[in-house]
Parts: C-alpha cells; structure tokens; sequence
C-alpha cells in the first residue's frame, strides 16, 4: 500500500466564539480560504496540485451549510478544478477529514490532498442545526440522550474524578498553552489573520487565561448540576441507564471544560510521488487511522476504545507512543483515557488543549495532528497519537510517525 505523507500543517490561531471575539467579522468561508491560500503559497502548489479538499465543519447550516469545502475552494486561489467535499464527524471532523485523505492517498486515489477544518462557533451557534439525536423524542429515548456535559459527569462519577483532579488539570492546561505561546512552539504552523488591507486581525490564540488558579476554578457553579438534578432532570435518564450509580457528581464547569473558539486548520497530505514533484520533504507519515463507535449516554469515552483499537490494527502497544494529543473537551475526559492506560501526565498534552485554547469543533481534529508533529519536532520524539472524544459515542484516532 502507499505510503501517506504529511507535508504540512498549518492552523489560524483561535479567536473567542462571541461578538467581540477577534475573528467574529471573519465567516467560516473566508477564514477557510485563507488558510487553503497559506498552503498553496507555502508548499509552491498551481494548478491541479491536491486531488480534493476534504474539509470538517459540524454545524452545517446557514453560512456554513451546503458543502462549505467547495465554497471555501472557489473563494480562495486554489485552480478551481480541485473540488470540495464538506464532512461531519461531530467534534474529529477535521481528523477524519486528515484520516480519509491520508487513506485515500494510500489506496492510489490521487497523490494529494488539503484536508482540515474550521468551525465559527461566534457566528453559527452550536446545536443551531437541530441534531435529530438531541431532539427527536423517538431517538432520544432508544439512547437515553443527555447533553455532553452530563455525560463528562458521568464520567467523572462512574470512574472516581474529582472537582479537585478535574480543576489542577485545567490550571496545568492553562500553564502549558501559555508557556508554548511564550517559547515560540506554534510558530511554525500558525497563520496570522489579517484583514483585506493586510492588517493583522489575529496572530494568537486569544481564548487563554493564563493567570488561572484553582482557587480561582473552585468559586465557579458546577454548569450542568441544575439542567441535572432538575424535573424532569437529565440524571435520572442516566441512572435509568446505570442503576449502579446512585447520583451523578457534578464537577465540570466553564474553567475545566473546553472553550468555545473561532478557527481553522490544514493539513497537506501526498504520496511520495507528490513531494519529489514539488520538491517538498515529509514529515510524516500516517501510520495508522481508527475510529469506533460507543454508549451514546455517557458518551465521551471514545479516546479509550479506539486507541486499543488503533493500537491493535497497528500491531503497537501503548509504550510505543511518545506523545499524545487527547482532545481537552472536558476535563474528564483525558483523565479517564490516562487512567485506562496509566500513561504519564507528561506526555499528554504538553502544550495545553482545549481548556486553555478552545475547541473549533469542525477544526480541533486537524489542530491536534498538527500540534502533535510539532511538539514530536521540538523533543526530536517519533511517534505520537491523536484522539477525540466524538458526540453521540463515538471515538477516532490517528498515529503518526515523523520520517
């Protein structure tokens, strides 16, 4: 099989998902041709270069509707003979957008592709597309529905977590993002966005808060316990579905769940043909690629089910990975996937995640493989794993190995 390599990746820093966020004036088709421009003009790419873009974006309607990766294509200055296809897995979109380029490449589909994603969660608003799984009552009730932030109680709840745990790793990401923004590490894959006098309007990730304490997390309202333990409450669903549990404890709150953000990220993936064509050097390559499905209620265990599973497709064992990126959607999250595998804290996230820098849902997954490469660059590591926990059970991974 051939091989598929990672030539490139490339992000927009994250802006705050509200009006008076840095990238608010910017929609999710112009922020997407922008980087698709940062792509073609660092790799030197004309013409036909890519097969496709593959493009993640998860709530798919007004100006993110239609197939947004076709649109993003003909606003920027790639040839208009590269299509466009629009995907949505929940919150890995833009990695499974990475992951089936990567395969497509690997199957003799074409020798390239951009593959990536973007979500502007400031301009069209999470949950505003309507889900069947959250609203239609003949659904709802086969799955035993509950919002995902009862489901990270769940979590929390069936595996031992506390508020404490769950803060001190929220702190940690806080103190590591700012430390990888004050030592440069996002450099090489960050493009600045500017405005259409070349005026920056962003060239950092503007969602931080770097000076966050645990005292400062402990005064915070548990955010789901109301929407819980209300009539009818949506822990008695889950109790329904895990009689062993007598109550659900509530620990998550907005300073240790995931933010919400404006932003974008690509990947270049091709075969080795491609890059001596343009005299491009690999990175990577993708070694492996995975995704699973899971219990719909408690929802947010994917990463640990589909990193098995990744590993076994791999013939790999966990000792084998020297970094990890588990996407930060809350806290407990990437405490249970440390638990399952009894990795070192140290190696998971180094850079901080998506509690300090924000979740843009259609482009987290692309931001994480990307993070990945870099930080497996700056420690001259080899082989890393990326994984996301996806909305309505579901798990994607992908490995990657520096070449």
């Amino acid at each position: 099989m051939t091989e598929a390599y990672i030539y490139d990746a490339a992000r927009t820093p994250r802006g705050k998902g509200r009006p008076d966020g840095s990238l608010h004036e910017v929609t999710s088709v112009a922020l997407s041709a922008r980087l698709l421009n940062a792509v073609k003009e660092r790799n030197g790419l004309e013409g036909h270069a890519v097969e496709d873009v593959i493009w993640g974006n998860v709530t798919q309607v007004k100006e993110q509707g239609g197939c947004l990766a076709r649109s993003a294509v003909l606003e920027s200055d790639l040839d208009e003979s590269i299509p466009g296809l629009a995907i949505n897995r929940f919150c890995a979109s833009g990695m499974e957008a990475v992951n089936l380029a990567a395969n497509q490449v690997r199957g003799g589909a074409g020798d390239a592709y951009i593959a990536g994603g973007v979500e502007m969660m400031g301009r069209v608003a999470m949950g505003s597309d309507g889900a069947a799984i959250a609203v239609d009552p003949s659904l709802t009730f086969k799955t035993y529905f509950v919002p995902q932030g009862i489901s990270a109680d769940i979590i929390a709840t069936e595996y031992g977590f506390t508020r404490e745990e769950a803060d001190a790793l929220a702190v940690e990401s806080q103190r590591r993002a700012a430390l990888a923004w004050q030592e440069n590490r996002f450099a090489k894959s960050i493009v600045p966005v500017r405005d259409q006098n070349g005026l920056s309007i962003l060239d950092r990730d503007e969602y931080m808060r770097p000076g966050t304490t645990l005292e400062d997390l402990a005064k915070l309202k548990a955010s789901f316990k109301e929407m819980g333990e209300s009539m009818p409450g949506f822990d008695k669903v889950a109790m329904l579905k895990y009689p062993h549990l007598d109550r659900i404890e509530h620990i998550h709150h907005a300073g240790n769940s995931s933010g919400i953000v404006d932003g974008a990220a690509a990947v270049l993936i091709g075969n080795a043909e491609f890059g001596k064509a343009h005299g491009l050097k690999p990175r990577a390559r993708i070694r492996a690629t995975a995704k699973i499905g899971t219990d719909p209620t408690i929802m947010l265990t994917g990463p640990v089910p589909v990193t098995e599973k990744i590993l076994r497709d791999a013939g790999m064992a966990i000792s084998d990975i020297d970094l990890f990126e588990v996407n930060e959607a809350f806290a407990s999250v990437v405490l249970r996937f440390m638990q399952a595998f009894q990795v070192d804290p140290a190696v998971v996230n180094v850079n901080g995640g998506a509690i300090a820098l924000g979740h843009p849902l259609g482009a987290t997954g692309a931001i994480i493989i990307g993070t990945l490469l870099d930080e497996l660059e700056r420690q001259d590591k080899t082989v890393g794993l990326a994984t996301l926990c996806i909305a309505s059970g579901m798990g994607a991974a992908t490995i990657i190995e520096r070449v």
